[in-house]
């Protein structure tokens, strides 16, 4: 009979031990280090002498003993087996991100739902509640202007089907009315509710896993009427821009989103940022981190209707360089993370050229 490791397995320090971790067996083991390289001698379909063989240095009895104790765990799988072709048809389907998307969305799977434990509703009513907002009381800011927005009330499905996304925008400056709506409409708060044990929670307009609100909305701002251009934090109590630093240009905006078409033009970026513990506080499985995932996404959803519906033209991108976004705002990247940029600006009114039939042939062949 002849063996071979796992190709879907991930292998770490986690609290002193030495772990193996199966993606679909979704099992961590706890093994001895030298595990590793009895693993090794099996990367290819080898048989248990041939093993030992090669690990001379090892008595024939503790290879055999750590290929049983590893056949039994299921980090060896024999050729022809069922378990084998799972892990080749799973490794082979996830190469491209292999091994980190793999093993995160593994890792995630099938969450069991822990309600609070008391010492958990005892940590959430004491002082180890994160604070519902994120605050800087130092900062020089700017108070927005409130008040009902008559730009917005539009059809909802005139927003939705108008809604595009832009990459071409004129040099005109977006007026500090229009953000201020798109502020508020998109990260102020609609109202509060008494969450109980977890204290007062704020609701927007976009759903949000436990109301938890854990992405707070940075600007960087080269083109906004009366916004001096710099970077800046939405304050969503006070509805307030405070300043984290002065200075931004369209030039910097195109290099921390990886020089992609029309960042160099848009008016202004909002950075999507986690702030973790807000999240961590209530959800303990690392599914939690889907979660906020997908509050980006219905943020920026809500964001690219309200914007639509002012007669501005957004874009939202993943693709930027998150270490210079958040040294650049200051942030500490254990905290708090940037998951989202989205974008704005009076677009030029270029339209995409309708599909026809010839991209249809083309797709079919």
């Amino acid at each position: 009979m002849r063996l071979r490791r796992l190709r879907a397995m991930t292998c770490y320090w986690h609290q002193g031990s030495f772990v193996v971790h199966a993606y679909v067996r979704g099992a961590p083991v706890s093994l001895h280090p030298g595990s590793a390289e009895i693993l090794n001698a099996f990367e290819t379909w080898t048989s248990p002498q041939e093993a030992a063989d090669t690990l001379d240095h090892l008595t024939s009895g503790t290879v055999e003993k750590a290929v049983h104790t590893l056949c039994d765990v299921g980090l060896l799988v024999a050729e022809g087996s069922d378990d084998a072709r799972q892990d080749e048809h799973v490794a082979e389907s996830w190469s491209a991100w292999a091994p980190e998307a793999a093993f995160f969305h593994y890792g995630t799977r099938d969450a069991p739902f822990e309600p609070a434990t008391p010492e958990l509703r005892q940590h959430l009513t004491g002082a180890g509640r994160p604070a519902l907002f994120t605050e800087y009381p130092r900062a020089e800011r700017i108070l927005l202007p409130r008040g009902p927005a008559p730009a917005l009330r539009v059809p909802l499905e005139t927003a939705l089907y108008q809604r595009r996304t832009h990459r071409s925008f004129t040099d005109r400056a977006v007026s500090l009315t229009d953000l201020a709506a798109l502020l508020a409409v998109t990260f102020g708060p609609a109202d509060f509710i008494d969450g109980h044990e977890y204290g007062a929670l704020m609701r927007r307009t976009s759903p949000a896993g436990g109301s938890r609100q854990e992405i707070e909305a940075y600007l960087a701002v080269p083109n906004v009427e009366h916004v001096a251009p710099g970077l800046y934090h939405y304050n969503a109590r006070e509805h307030s821009l405070e300043l984290i630093a002065e200075g931004f240009t369209h030039a910097e905006a195109a290099q921390l989103c990886a020089d992609q078409e029309g960042t160099a033009e848009a008016a202004f970026l909002i950075f999507l940022v986690a702030v973790w513990e807000r999240m961590r506080v209530k959800y303990r499985h690392p599914r939690a981190y889907r979660v906020s995932l997908l509050n980006a996404g219905h943020l920026g959803q809500t964001f690219a209707l309200a914007a639509t519906a002012l007669g501005l033209g957004p874009f939202q991108t993943a693709a930027f360089d998150d270490t210079a976004v958040e040294t650049r705002l200051a942030l500490d990247p254990a905290a708090c993370s940037a998951l989202y940029a989205l974008a704005a600006g009076h677009p030029r009114g270029e339209d995409a050229q309708p599909a026809g039939l010839k991209p249809f042939r083309l797709s079919g062949t």
